[in-house]
C-alpha cells in the first residue's frame, strides 16, 4: 500500500482519505481495499445477505430526469400500472420462498388515485403475510420517490418501514446538469429529513462514472451519507440510455465505472461500516459476476427481480438490465448459489434491518423488531 492510503481500520476518514481510497487503481491496492472492507462488514453486520424481493409497480412518471429511461418525455415506453392484486401477490411469493422483505418501486407520482392504490397494496400485504416466521408481516422497503410528510406518514403507517430515495448526487451543480428545473438537491434533502422524522430507515444512494464528476464529488456523497446518518444505501455504475439526454454524453469506460462502483461500495462501508449496502442490478448488468462482486466489497443485501415477465421489459432505467427471462423460482436457486459462492448466507425470513438503525434506536431506550 502506497504511503498515501489511510488507516483503514480507522475510526474517522477525512474526505482526503476518502479521495486516496477512491482514487487506487492498482490490483494489490483495491485487494487491500476489498480486503479491509469485507472484515468490517463481517465484525458489524456479520456473514449474512439478505434479500428483498423488488417489484416494479409502475412505469408512469412525473419526472424527466435526464439519465433516466422512464422519464416523463421519452416516447417509446409502453406505460404500465400493476393492480394491487399483482403486488400482494408478488409479496405472497416473497413469503413462500423465503424473502423476509420486499421492495415496491415506481415511478413518481403525485394523485391521490395513485396515492390510495399504494397504500392499499401495502396495507393488504402486512394483512395477508403475518405467519409464525413472520409475526409482523413481510418487511417492506418502498421508493416512489418525493412526497409530501403527510404521505411519507401515510405509507408508514399502512406498513412501509423502509425508504429509498436516491440524491444520484450531491455536487448541487452536477444534480442541477442531470435534472430538469423544478428538480433541486434542497428538495430531496428534505424529502430524506421529512422520512427520518416519520421514523422510516432512511434510505439513499448516487450514481457513479457520470459525465463530469469526480472523485472530490464521490467523497462528498460518502461523506454526506455519515452526515445525514443514513441506514441503507443503493448505489450502482452510470449506464447511458440513448433514449435520454445524458445518454449522448461522454462518460468513463465500462472498466472505470465497474472498477469504481466497487470502490464506492468498499470505502462506503468502511466509513459507515454498520449499514446495510445493497449489491445493485446495475452492477450485473456491466459485468456477469457483479452482485457477486459487489458483496465481496462490503455489500449485504441483493434484490432479486419479482416484476411479472409481462411487464418487466418496460420498466428499463438503463440498458443490458439482466434477468428479464429469468424464472422466479430459477432466480431464487441461481441467487442463493450465487451469494454461497462467495462465502456468504443467505437468510430467509427476516427483514434484514440495518444494523446501524438497530443501534441507533436502542441508544433512544427504543425497541426494534
Amino acid at each position: 500500500m502506497t504511503e498515501t492510503f489511510p488507516d483503514l481500520m480507522q475510526k474517522d476518514f477525512s474526505q482526503e482519505d476518502i479521495i486516496a481510497m477512491l482514487g487506487a487503481t492498482s490490483d494489490d491496492e483495491i485487494e487491500v481495499i476489498r480486503s479491509a472492507a469485507e472484515k468490517v462488514l463481517l465484525e458489524n453486520c456479520g456473514n449474512e445477505v439478505y434479500t428483498r424481493g423488488l417489484i416494479e409497480a409502475s412505469n408512469i412518471c412525473r419526472c424527466n430526469c435526464y439519465y433516466c429511461g422512464i422519464r416523463k418525455s421519452n416516447k417509446n415506453v409502453e406505460r404500465y400500472d400493476m393492480k394491487v392484486e399483482e403486488i400482494v401477490d408478488a409479496a405472497l411469493w416473497c413469503v413462500d420462498h423465503g424473502y423476509g422483505s420486499m421492495v415496491i418501486q415506481a415511478g413518481e407520482r403525485h394523485s391521490a388515485r395513485f396515492i390510495d392504490r399504494i397504500e392499499e397494496a401495502l396495507k393488504q400485504i402486512k394483512q395477508q403475510t403475518r405467519s409464525e416466521e413472520l409475526p409482523q408481516g413481510l418487511g417492506i422497503t418502498l421508493g416512489v420517490g418525493e412526497q409530501t410528510p403527510e404521505v411519507y406518514r401515510r405509507f408508514f403507517e399502512a406498513g412501509a418501514h423502509r425508504y429509498l430515495l436516491r440524491v444520484e448526487t450531491t455536487n448541487p451543480d452536477l444534480f442541477e446538469k442531470i435534472h430538469p428545473s423544478g428538480q433541486t438537491l434542497e428538495t430531496r434533502i428534505d424529502c430524506l429529513n421529512s422520512l427520518r422524522e416519520v421514523g422510516y430507515q432512511v434510505g439513499t444512494g448516487v450514481m457513479i462514472g457520470l459525465p463530469g464528476q469526480t472523485l472530490e464529488d464521490l467523497a462528498n456523497d460518502i461523506l454526506f451519507f455519515k452526515r445525514q446518518d443514513i441506514d441503507m444505501i443503493g448505489m450502482g455504475p452510470f449506464i447511458p440510455n440513448e433514449e435520454t439526454p445524458l445518454g449522448r454524453e461522454l462518460c468513463p469506460d465500462v472498466c472505470v465505472r465497474m472498477n469504481l462502483a466497487l470502490l464506492m461500495i468498499a470505502v462506503t462501508r468502511l466509513v459507515l461500516k454498520d449499514v446495510n449496502i445493497a449489491s445493485t442490478t446495475a452492477l450485473e448488468a456491466l459485468d456477469p459476476e457483479g452482485r457477486e462482486a459487489g458483496l465481496r466489497f462490503g455489500a449485504n443485501v441483493i434484490m432479486p427481480l419479482m416484476t411479472p415477465q409481462s411487464v418487466r421489459r418496460n420498466y428499463l432505467l438503463y440498458p443490458g438490465k439482466p434477468c428479464l427471462d429469468e424464472d422466479l423460482l430459477a432466480s431464487r436457486t441461481a441467487l442463493e448459489k450465487s451469494i454461497n459462492s462467495v462465502g456468504r448466507e443467505m437468510v430467509a425470513n427476516k427483514w434484514g434491518d440495518a444494523v446501524h438503525f438497530k443501534k441507533r434506536n436502542l441508544n433512544k431506550g427504543e425497541t426494534t423488531s
